[in-house]
């Protein structure tokens, strides 16, 4: 767990991202976000609230460190 992803994350976006701050972070387009959300394969777990879609922080920063984790390992 990288303590600094969570923190950049929560200080940036807050607890939770919207899609469009998700394809931001993820530089995405929003409705390449949105479509694989729809389609199920989008890697990071969301939720609805109302009619808006959510993600946790903490979903989002482990996304993160396991595609840099997979990175490091590719690369050695």
């Amino acid at each position: 767990m990288n303590l600094l992803t969570r923190a950049y994350i929560l200080e940036k976006f807050g607890v939770r991202l919207s899609v469009p701050q998700l394809a931001q972070l993820l530089s995405m387009a929003e409705g390449t976000v949105r479509n694989q959300i729809s389609a199920e394969i989008f890697p990071i777990a969301t939720y609805k609230e109302g009619s808006a879609r959510f993600a946790p922080y903490e979903a989002v920063a482990e996304y993160l460190d396991s595609m840099s984790e997979k990175a490091r390992r590719h690369a050695a």
